[in-house]
């Protein structure tokens, strides 16, 4: 039997909610991968999950179907804009890796629309409530 993470990491789309001032959480299905101990995800700069993120890094993911009806629990954890670019270009290779192809040619038509360079990685925590994740501290 999987694990909790390991059926997390065996979904092909996670939900990841961010949170309005008010509180609300905004949930959106995204494709992700895991390196080095966290899950990346790639956007639009201009989203709002972006923006919500860079104002406060409380987060939630679960597992999900590609129109983001949820397949497991919602698991507490924090986001954050990945600045460094080698953090990024690794967070890429998982993507890559992870994705193949059909990643390849999300690349391919954001590069030719021009909006390659408008994307920004995010990295989330896995949760420690996850078993198999990382210790409480």
């Amino acid at each position: 039997m999987a694990t909790p993470l390991e059926a997390l990491l065996a979904s092909r789309y996670l939900s990841l909610a961010t949170f309005r001032r008010d509180g609300t959480p905004v949930a959106t299905p995204v494709w992700f991968a895991e390196d080095s101990g966290a899950l990346y995800v790639f956007t639009n700069g201009a989203t709002g999950k972006v923006k919500r993120l860079r104002r406060d890094a409380r987060a939630r993911i679960a597992r999900c179907t590609m129109g983001g009806r949820l397949t497991g629990p919602w698991l507490d954890t924090e986001a954050r804009i990945v600045d460094e670019p080698a953090e990024s270009a690794r967070a890429y290779r998982a993507l890559r890796g992870r994705y193949g192809l059909s990643m390849r040619i999300a690349d391919l038509c954001s590069t030719v629309v021009g909006r390659m360079g408008a994307r920004e990685i995010v990295r989330i925590g896995i949760p420690p409530d996850v078993e198999g994740g990382p210790p409480r501290p």
